[in-house]
């Protein structure tokens, strides 16, 4: 792939192994996992509280007011974060699973989602 270089000072140069070097796959730190998984965590707790307070502080007034979609800003963001943390737990767990089973790949997470449905 490479040719020799016609300067008698240059070096020639790999690229395919230089690629190869650089793209190698490395793992991450396993406290960064935990650190992910503690963050989608205190997420998920989050919004379920913001939706407690929410419909909690709700007086007869606001309740009708609801009727108006400009009003559901507030419980559809909560909603929304914590769904997003909540399936990405989802995710980090099958795949931690996965792992175990020394399976990897997107396949195994299919065939784990698929062996619990």
């Amino acid at each position: 792939m490479t040719e020799p270089s016609r300067d008698p000072g240059a070096t020639s140069w790999d690229v395919e192994s230089l690629l190869a070097d650089a793209l190698a796959p490395i793992e991450p730190p396993e406290r960064l996992s935990g650190r992910i998984e503690d963050t989608l965590s205190a997420i998920t707790q989050a919004a379920a509280e913001e939706l407690s307070d929410w419909a909690e502080e709700l007086s007869e007034g606001e309740l009708r007011a609801l009727r108006d979609p400009r009003n559901w800003v507030r419980p559809v963001v909560a909603v929304g974060a914590g769904t997003a943390a909540t399936g990405a737990l989802v995710l980090l767990e099958l795949r931690r699973r996965s792992r175990q089973k020394s399976e990897s790949g997107l396949k195994s997470l299919a065939g784990g989602l698929r062996s619990r449905i």
